[in-house]
């Protein structure tokens, strides 16, 4: 049972029509954090002191706040705002190492601290618990189910992320037989799958000629969103509001 958590979401990514099945997982992953921190789960002691450590980052604060619990979002950022002003207030009353024009002064927690707060995200790091577990999982997958295997040589590849992640593991959890077969089909899939998106983006930029204006779009209408995705693993809406 504890293991199908795993493998079911890798298989139902595997099934669907995306350019990464890895960022079909990690996006499933970061919805369930969100649904999970903007629930009652935000009212628990110990969900309550890691929030107030660690906070949230940027991207995760925009996702939160469309979230309608409003007032849920309201408290963890009120005990957050109250812990931070205790350790920022201690931080600020000492007073700042040496200072040299060739080096950072030297035991400025302040800065460290401050430095450290841009870096820390409780849904980044409730995430992570699972990701790489995912990943292995694919790794395992591939490893001992022939089924996954086809399924996996027919889809679309990776983006660019999340192929340099499956090849970085795979010899600690692949033999030297599969994992060479794993080699050869991961850059097999990502090859075509890349120079398919990448056909496609040039004739999209080619319809905007205007010899083209008739011309049908084919398979390029949603090209530079699967290319944004493809190399950044990012999709297009996120990407807009940076």
């Amino acid at each position: 049972m504890k293991e199908q958590l795993y493998t079911i979401p890798v298989n139902d990514a595997f099934d669907a029509d995306t350019e990464c099945p890895v960022c079909a997982i990690y996006e499933k992953l970061e919805s369930d954090a969100i649904d999970f921190v903007m629930g009652p789960s935000y009212m628990e002691d110990d969900v309550r002191m890691e929030t107030n450590a660690k906070g949230f980052c940027a991207k995760h604060l925009q996702q939160m706040y469309k979230n309608q619990n409003r007032l849920g979002l309201g408290l963890m950022m009120l005990t957050y705002i109250e812990r931070q002003q205790k350790e920022i207030k201690a931080l600020s009353e000492k007073k700042r190492g040496a200072v040299s024009l060739f080096k950072k002064s030297e035991g400025d927690a302040l800065a460290a601290y401050l430095a450290k707060q841009q870096c820390t995200c409780y849904v980044c790091d409730r995430m992570a618990r699972n990701y790489d577990r995912y990943l292995v999982t694919i790794l395992y997958l591939y490893k001992n189910d022939a089924d996954f295997r086809d399924k996996f040589a027919r889809s679309k590849g990776f983006c660019m992320k999340h192929y340099g992640e499956l090849h970085e593991m795979a010899p600690a959890h692949l033999g030297k037989g599969i994992l060479e077969e794993f080699d050869t089909c991961m850059n097999r899939i990502f090859q075509e799958n890349l120079a398919r998106v990448r056909d496609d983006l040039e004739w999209f930029t080619d319809k905007f000629d205007y010899r083209n204006a008739d011309a049908p779009w084919k398979n390029s209408k949603d090209a530079l969103i699967r290319a944004i995705l493809k190399t950044n693993a990012v999709s297009v809406e996120e990407k807009a509001k940076k």
